[in-house]
């Protein structure tokens, strides 16, 4: 299957590899993945400001650089989810819609179309797991705690595959952790708290690492983490299950 891999702005600036570890993660398991060299970003930081009308020209850029493909696969659960819900092109609305229902979040791409049953990787470390917003009430990788459904978890189920690898309880298993895109901007004060907080669940629960979906949630965690000299750290899902022992 041709494979379009979808790279965020903040991922390609800052933590490239998660970038490089979904990549191969793609290839390990026979995908033929191309990178559009012409992407940018998809418009969601001018959505949650408001200003979604103005989004036109990324929408464009995004239909122009990914139609044709099988899928589009990215790390990250936010800016797929606002690919999902606000995608549009009025040049080529047919394939806008093509895009819209082939662009997948990583971990639902590796358990719901290529249904991958083990991996070669070993990460001895007990690990939280941070359940962001928009992975698990946007895209529905796992159950809401609230709910009294059968509780189920793609991320869970995917690193339960892994050799070595501890995944501690929560207290509170999704809470929001105050990022937001642009909250975290319009309020700080609030944002740092929830931040706060939940990187204080981890830690009393004796976490090493915090993992999860979206690296924007680990971005914000990680630097509150630095600010407090803690020794845990962050990865992405992805680099954990590409393999790498830390």
């Amino acid at each position: 299957m041709k494979v379009a891999l979808f790279i965020p702005c903040y991922v390609d600036q800052f933590f490239p590899n998660a970038a490089i570890a979904t990549l191969q993660l793609l290839e390990k398991y026979g995908c033929d993945v191309t990178y559009p060299k012409n992407q940018t970003c998809c418009g969601q930081p001018m959505a949650n400001s408001g200003y979604a009308h103005l989004t036109g020209g990324c929408d464009r850029n995004f239909v122009d650089n990914f139609k044709g493909f099988d899928y589009i696969v990215a790390p990250s659960g936010s800016c797929v989810l606002h690919v999902k819900d606000h995608l549009h092109d009025e040049r080529f609305p047919e394939e806008a819609a093509k895009i819209r229902a082939t662009t997948y979040e990583l971990v639902t791409f590796l358990t719901d179309v290529l249904k991958v049953e083990s991996f070669d990787a070993s990460f001895p470390h007990k690990v939280g797991i941070h359940q962001s917003c928009h992975g698990l009430r946007g895209l529905k990788l796992a159950q809401m705690s609230e709910l009294t459904a059968a509780p189920f978890s793609k991320p869970v189920h995917l690193l339960n595959m892994v050799s070595g690898i501890e995944l501690i309880d929560l207290g509170r298993v999704d809470e929001c952790c105050g990022f937001g895109g642009t909250f975290c901007v319009a309020e700080e004060a609030v944002s740092v708290k929830m931040g706060k907080d939940r990187v204080a669940d981890h830690t009393l629960h004796g976490a090493e690492y915090i993992t999860g979906v979206d690296m924007s949630c680990l971005m914000h965690m990680e630097g509150l983490l630095h600010r407090d000299n803690s020794a845990v750290k962050v990865i992405h899902i992805a680099e954990i299950l590409n393999g790498g022992v830390r």
